[in-house]
């Protein structure tokens, strides 16, 4: 049989549809609500897009010789499609098919009817959802659906963007997000939600109510059982007995769900007893015993709840794969990244590749593998993050690896940001179908998100990732600052290229208020290292491309974000905390300034020059008779804190320098003088340690100050000189740094 006429074939079989030979919208008799919920969906965007203001019917009242829309499964759909087959398809499988010349949109309950009604309005009339609250219509007239044969189920089982928007019920819904936060209720097809959701072993086993009478369930360090920032005992077989009962009660308390966490605590803490430590040298990762454990409870429950899945974390400590000790059929493994580079690819970015070796061995051992991703900034939601190359690549790299679902931690604290709502649509559409092209979906946001603001607000995307890679900067999910991979040269083009953005949408309010929103991140730069940026600018003759007035920027970049409601500036701070403190730090900044200026010397970096951390809590600047103009910057010695730092390489960055700071301490008593003082270095905040040492009490105490000689030093964009303490109260009254300076040596 020719090509040609298997092409026949298949069209007489799945014909095209004009939407005006639609009768009606079609569910079963007893169609259950998210179904009834999805055709109520395909008739107001038929109505709104194409015109055509169908009635949803009852099965059982079809006539025939009528073509209809069928939604969801039901008697008319089996009998007038018969060639779609619903028992083939996966969890969240769809079908969208125009055999017999009907529009059949049905899928795997509770959900599938929902995702196939979506699926064809947005791939087939070209509606767009962009947030919650924002969407596109096309206006469709005599529209002719073309031929149609979807089977399709979603490689992810679980999908999760985490961002306040994506987190919205019908949102959510419809990117086809099914996971844990999502606020999808379940008369529109709910969720799958855990219980517990993660770090749960005190959520069972509080050591309130349990150490007392059991220390021997909890950790064992330097060999007194302990539970303050401290694990479980993951040998000790009475506390599983506990845990698998406690945690009975929460899946009875809690019907109908499918997957419970028994995870450990967020920090270390592992427990080192003898037999945690022997299970530990013999596996080669803390992930043995816990693994043990996880599965000795979920086998305790297996019986009683045989649709229950166990849930535990391959993360930090636990995220190497045991060398023997596997996951019960029960157990799955939510393997964790937070310690990557995330400018880099997982999979081959050298940074990653301890991460990649321990990937590839829970693909191995876990056959029901969740990933547990991180896209953001969670040292401050508001900046500008340059991780977007990546994305694609590393969902398809988790999916070839086995993981059954992925859970992408953004900014689910924050309103504003960094392109939040691209990046929760994106993700969202890349879940739900990795072969799709990311730089294609990210041009078709900014085209009909932004209008014609969109190749500007491209351009500068990219040269955001350029920047990265020209300076080869680590990107962490905890970063305080940005100017280690974007230097003034960029920051001046990146501020040219939304001058452009907003020009080109300047008699289009819509597309400009949503400009000026992406570029309040930028602005943040601007605002953040004005001191530092206006030295180089004018060290290099510059014309000063940032905010004329910093202060007036300033209170009208916090008016718009209080006017978004934005929520955090960084996990767990409210944006009302944290704006305070930061405004405390530009008005004192502006008195700097003045007597910046009044300074001959750029090279000689003042107390005035520092970046002082908690200032009026753990810094101050002090008068001080012995410093070079009468000022010190002061620093108390009850932690560790690099408290004190000169971020030189904002301005000096690409030459050597001879480094050198002014700096003494107050003995707490005089006569005993032992010991270290403080710390100190040089360190290059996108690749790590340049210059570290520690200062001896009795070098650096009295009250005069003493030249710490740092030597010559390469300086990048992101290096800064820090002194810390010792966390030696009774040993060092106070810390003082008079000034740091420097001799350009090429």
């Amino acid at each position: 049989m020719s090509a040609a006429l298997l092409l026949c074939l298949g069209l007489m079989a799945n014909p095209e549809v004009p939407l005006s030979s639609l009768r009606a919208i079609v569910i079963a008799d007893d169609a259950p609500d998210p179904d009834r919920h999805a055709a109520a969906e395909l008739r107001d965007y038929l109505r709104w897009s194409a015109g055509r203001d169908l009635d949803i019917i009852a099965a059982s009242t079809v006539q025939p010789g009528q073509r209809y829309a069928l939604v969801g499964d039901s008697a008319a759909l089996r009998r007038l499609v018969p060639s779609v087959d619903l028992t083939g398809l996966g969890p969240d499988g769809i079908v969208i098919s125009t055999a017999g010349g009907h529009l059949a949109l049905a899928g795997t309950p509770p959900r599938g009817a929902a995702y196939a009604v979506y699926s064809f309005l947005e791939d087939t009339l070209g509606i767009r959802w962009w947030t919650s609250s924002e969407q596109t219509v096309p206006r469709h007239r005599n529209f002719v659906v073309p031929p149609q044969d979807v089977h399709y189920t979603p490689a992810l089982r679980l999908r999760e963007s985490f961002y306040t928007d994506a987190l919205d019920g019908l949102f959510g819904l419809r990117l086809k997000h099914n996971g844990h936060f999502v606020r999808t209720p379940e008369e529109l097809g709910g969720h799958d939600g855990i219980i517990g959701w993660c770090h749960t072993f005190y959520l069972y086993l509080p050591p309130e109510k349990y150490f007392a009478a059991h220390p021997e369930w909890y950790a064992e360090a330097d060999g007194v059982r302990q539970h303050a920032g401290r694990q479980l005992c993951l040998t000790n077989e009475e506390s599983r007995v506990e845990m698998a009962r406690v945690m009975r009660q929460y899946l009875l308390d809690n019907p109908g769900m499918t997957m419970i966490s028994l995870s450990h605590n967020d920090w270390g803490g592992w427990c080192r007893c003898a037999k945690c430590s022997a299970l530990v040298a013999a596996e080669g990762s803390d992930a043995g015993p816990l693994l043990q454990y996880v599965n000795a409870v979920a086998g305790m429950l297996a019986d009683e709840f045989p649709h229950v899945l166990v849930e535990t974390l391959a993360y930090q400590g636990s995220r190497r794969p045991p060398a023997t000790v596997r996951p019960a059929d029960n157990v799955v493994v939510r393997l964790c990244s937070i310690e990557c580079d995330f400018g880099q690819p997982l999979a081959t970015g050298p940074r990653n590749a301890d991460f990649a070796a321990d990937t590839e061995g829970w693909s191995k051992i876990a056959p029901r593998m969740v990933v547990w991703n991180y896209v953001t900034n969670f040292a401050n939601y508001l900046l500008p993050h340059p991780n977007l190359t990546p994305l694609a690549d590393d969902i398809r790299w988790f999916i070839d690896h086995g993981a059954v679902g992925l859970f992408e931690q953004g900014d689910y604290g924050s309103r504003t940001g960094d392109f939040v709502g691209l990046r929760g649509w994106l993700l969202a559409h890349l879940m739900w179908d990795p072969s799709r092209s990311q730089p294609a979906l990210i041009d078709e946001f900014l085209r009909g998100y932004y209008g014609a603001a969109a190749p500007f607000l491209r351009e500068y995307l990219q040269l955001r990732e350029d920047a990265r890679d020209a300076n080869d900067t680590r990107i962490g999910c905890y970063r305080g600052n940005v100017t280690d991979w974007l230097d003034l040269a960029g920051l001046t083009r990146a501020t040219q290229l939304f001058e452009q953005a907003e020009a080109a949408v300047a008699g289009q309010p819509e597309y400009l208020l949503r400009v000026q929103r992406e570029r309040l991140p930028l602005t943040l730069v601007w605002i953040m290292n004005d001191p530092a940026l206006r030295r180089q600018t004018a060290a290099e003759g510059l014309e000063w491309a940032g905010p004329a007035d910093t202060m007036a920027t300033w209170a009208e970049w916090r008016a718009l974000h209080e006017h978004y409601n934005v929520g955090q500036a960084h996990e767990g701070r409210p944006f009302a905390d944290w704006a305070d403190g930061f405004e405390a730090q530009i008005e004192r900044d502006a008195v700097r300034a003045a007597r910046r200026a009044a300074n001959p010397n750029p090279n000689d970096w003042q107390e005035y020059d520092l970046t002082l951390y908690r200032e009026g809590e753990m810094t101050s600047i002090v008068a001080d008779p012995a410093a070079t103009n009468g000022e010190a910057a002061r620093m108390t010695t009850n932690h560790t804190e690099w408290a004190i730092q000169a971020p030189i390489g904002t301005e000096v960055a690409g030459k050597r320098v001879h480094l050198r700071v002014a700096l003494r301490a107050d003995a707490a008593n005089p006569a005993d003088l032992d010991g270290v003082a403080l710390d100190y270095g040089v360190w290059d905040f996108g690749g790590g340690g340049v210059v570290g040492g520690s200062m001896a009490l009795a070098d650096v105490a009295g009250p005069q100050y003493k030249t710490l000689d740092l030597g010559e030093v390469a300086i990048t964009p992101g290096c800064a000189v820090w002194v810390a303490p010792k966390n030696n109260p009774g040993q060092v009254g106070a810390i003082y740094v008079d000034r740091v300076w420097y001799d350009v040596l090429d």
